[in-house]
C-alpha cells in the first residue's frame, strides 16, 4: 500500500468515526431535548390542570349535601353546563371566581357520583371520550378523533356528610401534541443534515490533524534513507577497498599502510556518523534539563577558540574573539552539549570560508538573555537555502561537503540543543559575502 493510499484511508477513517461518535452524541442530545420539551408541557399542564381543579373543589364541595344531587348553586362555577341526561345548556351567569373563561375551548368538566355515572358535564365536549377510574387521580385518554387529552380526578366529600361523588377535569393536548410534533419532526430531519456537516467538518478536521504526521512520516523516510545512504557509503568504500587488496598478489608495506589508513579513514567516518545520529537520538527523547547545572559561556568561547586556532592556521583564516560581556556570564544548560553547539557552528564557518578570510565568535548580553554569534566571510548561503539547512543530512553543496567529511547533521545537532535549551538560531546570509549564525540562550534569573 502507497502512502497516499495508506493516509487516505486513515483520513476516512478518522472522519468516519469523528461523524459516527457525533451521531451517537446529537441522537442522545436530541433524544434528551425532546424529553426536557415534553416534560415541561406535561409539567406546566399538570400544575394549570392542578390549580383548576383544586379551585372549583373548593368552591363546590361545600355545597354538596346529598350524594348525587347536584345544588342549583353550584352551576355558576361551571361554564355551558348541562345535566345528564338532559340537553345541555349555556349558563349566562358570571361565576364568582371566573373559572368559565379558562375553560373555554381547552378544558371539560364532569361530576360523576360515587358509582361513576355521569351526572354533570361542562366545557368540552370530546366526542367517544374513552371510559375513565374515579380510582385513579391522573389518566391520559383519548377520544375517537384521537385527540388526548390529560384529566385529573378529585373525589367530592362534605366533612359532615358522606362521600358525594368525584370531580374530573380535563385539559386538551392538541396544541402541546402538536408543537412536539413539530419539535420532533425538526430533530429527526435536521439530524441527517447535521451529520452531513459534521462528516464534512471530520473530513476537514481529519486533514488537518494528519497534515503534521504526514510531514512527519515523510521526515522520518526522508531521515531513514538518508542516514542508510550515510552509513552504506563508507562501508562501500572501505568494501572497494579491501576487494582491490585482495585482488593484488602481494602487497608492499607502504601500501599496507595507505590500505589501513584508508580503512581507518572511512571507519572514523562511519564512527562519527552513527555517534551523531546516537546523540540526536538522545536530544529528541531526552526531557527537561536540571536548572541547577550552570555553564560560563566566557570559558566556552574561549575553549572552543583555543581549540581551533590550529585549523584556521592551517586554512590561512583568521579566527578572532569579541566578548562584549565583563562578569562572567552563566547559562542553565549541559556544558557538553552546549560546548558541541559552538563548535558545529564555528568549524562550519571556517570550513565554508576561503583562504585570507576571518571568522568572529562575539558574546554579548541583550535583555535577559545571552547571545553567542558566529560571523564569518566565507561563501554565503543562497536565501531560498536558509530555511532547510537544519534539517537533517540537508546540504546546500553536496561535493563540497563530501569533500570536508561532513554529514549534514552539524546543524541540525546545534539546533536540537538549542532547542533543548529553550534557546533559538537565526541565521542571515548573503551569497559570497558570508554568513551570521546568532545563538539567542535565556539566563536564569538571579
Amino acid at each position: 500500500m502507497n502512502e497516499r493510499m495508506l493516509f487516505r484511508q486513515t483520513r476516512w477513517r478518522l472522519a468516519t468515526w469523528y461523524a459516527g461518535v457525533m451521531g451517537i452524541i446529537l441522537t442522545l442530545s436530541g433524544f434528551g431535548v425532546y424529553e426536557a420539551i415534553d416534560h415541561a408541557h406535561r409539567t406546566a399542564a399538570d400544575r394549570e390542570l392542578q390549580g383548576i381543579a383544586g379551585r372549583l373543589h373548593d368552591n363546590i364541595e361545600p355545597m354538596l349535601k346529598q350524594p348525587g344531587e347536584l345544588p342549583t348553586s353550584t352551576q355558576r362555577f361551571f361554564p355551558e353546563f348541562c345535566m345528564s341526561p338532559a340537553p345541555c345548556i349555556t349558563s349566562t351567569r358570571a361565576a364568582d371566581h371566573a373559572p368559565g373563561e379558562m375553560f373555554q375551548g381547552n378544558y371539560y368538566i364532569r361530576l360523576l357520583d360515587t358509582s361513576q355515572e355521569l351526572i354533570a358535564l361542562a366545557g368540552l365536549k370530546p366526542i367517544g371520550l374513552e371510559s375513565s377510574s374515579s380510582t385513579t387521580a391522573w389518566q391520559y385518554l383519548q377520544d375517537e378523533d384521537n385527540i388526548r387529552y390529560r384529566q385529573i380526578t378529585i373525589p367530592l366529600q362534605n366533612p359532615d356528610a358522606p362521600l358525594w361523588g368525584y370531580l374530573q377535569v380535563g385539559s386538551s393536548l392538541k396544541h402541546s401534541d402538536q408543537y412536539l410534533s413539530s419539535v420532533k419532526l425538526i430533530l429527526f430531519a435536521g439530524l441527517p443534515l447535521a451529520l452531513v456537516f459534521v462528516g464534512v467538518a471530520g473530513w476537514w478536521l481529519a486533514g488537518r490533524a494528519m497534515r503534521p504526521i504526514h510531514q512527519s512520516y515523510q521526515q522520518m523516510q526522508q531521515f531513514t534513507a538518508d542516514a542508510a545512504h550515510e552509513l552504506r557509503t563508507p562501508i562501500a568504500a572501505a568494501q572497494a577497498t579491501v576487494e582491490s587488496v585482495l585482488d593484488m598478489p602481494q602487497l608492499s608495506a607502504a601500501e599496507v599502510r595507505e590500505t589501513l589508513q584508508t580503512l581507518d579513514r572511512q571507519h572514523q567516518r562511519l564512527s562519527q556518523l552513527i555517534q551523531d545520529l546516537l546523540l540526536l537520538t538522545r536530544l529528541d527523547r531526552q526531557g527537561q534539563l536540571k536548572q541547577n547545572v550552570s555553564c560560563c559561556l566566557q570559558d566556552l568561547v574561549s575553549d572552543i577558540a583555543e581549540e581551533l586556532a590550529a585549523l584556521a592556521l592551517n586554512k590561512k583564516i583568521q579566527l578572532q574573539t569579541d566578548v562584549q560581556v565583563d562578569q562572567p556570564l552563566w547559562v542553565s544548560g549541559d556544558e557538553a552539549q552546549l560546548y558541541r553547539l559552538v563548535f558545529n557552528l564555528v568549524i562550519n564557518a571556517i570550513q565554508y570560508t576561503p583562504e585570507a578570510g576571518k571568522v568572529t565568535l562575539a558574546l554579548c548580553q541583550q535583555d535577559q538573555q545571552a547571545v553567542i554569534q558566529v560571523q564569518d566571510t566565507g561563501v554565503g548561503i543562497v536565501p531560498e537555502y536558509q530555511a532547510k539547512i537544519f534539517d537533517r543530512f540537508y546540504r546546500v553543496d553536496c561535493d563540497r561537503n563530501r569533500q570536508t567529511g561532513g554529514s549534514g547533521l552539524g546543524l541540525a545537532i546545534a539546533q536540537a540543543i538549542a532547542q533543548k535549551h529553550q534557546g533559538r538560531i537565526t541565521v542571515q546570509s548573503q551569497p559570497s559575502k558570508g554568513s551570521s549564525f546568532t545563538v539567542h540562550l535565556p539566563i536564569p534569573f538571579p
